[in-house]
């Protein structure tokens, strides 16, 4: 439910809140003391709960800052223009490229992203978390806004994700026939608690998930 603390978690392991307690352990790691740029170094990417793009500037260019973090030519070479920055500078473009032709918005690609409908925005936030290479992506409830159809292409989408680029996703979501259909395994918080954790089989018949979500008669009543 709302409030419960789910996008407090992705800030927390995405280093832009620091924890009152307890630990982050990532790989094996612990990084609870890392900065953001950190997080981002270690293969952890993010999209937000309100989309986050640069409205305008292009799809390929919103791709290909975030697709610069491969880059390792230095300030100099940059201002210079000198071979080694032009070289990488064109790889990355065709990365880029390669990309957007993947998820099929290359044709799109000279589009300013705020001219784009709702569904390809979400998709491109998307694809921009994806150019970092991340080994975890986290996602803040990417069907927000969207009609039944433009969710259901969303599931689909999620799915080809994780079976093309052989990563981890955590999802969070408010359309449960998403996270029913999609979730290899569930965890519901409410005001800041885990209550409840497994299958969708198990969520959907766990009573305390029926009642954070529905309520009791009596509250019904009230």
């Amino acid at each position: 439910p709302n409030g419960a603390g789910k996008t407090t978690v992705f800030n927390l392991l995405s280093g832009i809140y620091k924890p009152t307690s307890g630990k982050i352990f990532f790989e094996g790691r612990d990084v609870t003391q890392y900065k953001t740029f950190q997080f981002a170094q270690l293969g952890i990417s993010r999209t937000f709960q309100n989309i986050r793009l640069f409205s305008n500037l292009s799809v390929l260019q919103n791709v290909l800052i975030a697709s610069n973090r491969q880059a390792d030519y230095n300030f100099v070479a940059a201002m210079l223009r000198l071979p080694r920055y032009k070289r990488q500078e064109m790889e990355l473009r065709d990365k880029t490229m390669e990309l957007l032709r993947k998820v099929n918005l290359d044709m799109r690609a000279k589009e300013i992203a705020r001219n784009l409908p709702y569904g390809h925005q979400r998709r491109l936030e998307i694809v921009r978390a994806l150019a970092t290479n991340p080994k975890l992506l986290l996602l803040d409830e990417p069907a927000a806004g969207m009609n039944p159809q433009e969710s259901l292409e969303l599931v689909e989408f999620i799915r080809w994700i994780k079976q093309k680029f052989n990563l981890t996703i955590l999802l969070i979501e408010h359309h449960m026939d998403v996270i029913m259909e999609i979730s290899d395994y569930i965890v519901v918080l409410n005001f800041g608690k885990t209550i409840a954790r497994g299958n969708k089989d198990e969520i959907q018949e766990n009573p305390e998930v029926i009642q954070a979500y529905l309520g009791t008669q009596e509250e019904n009543n009230a």
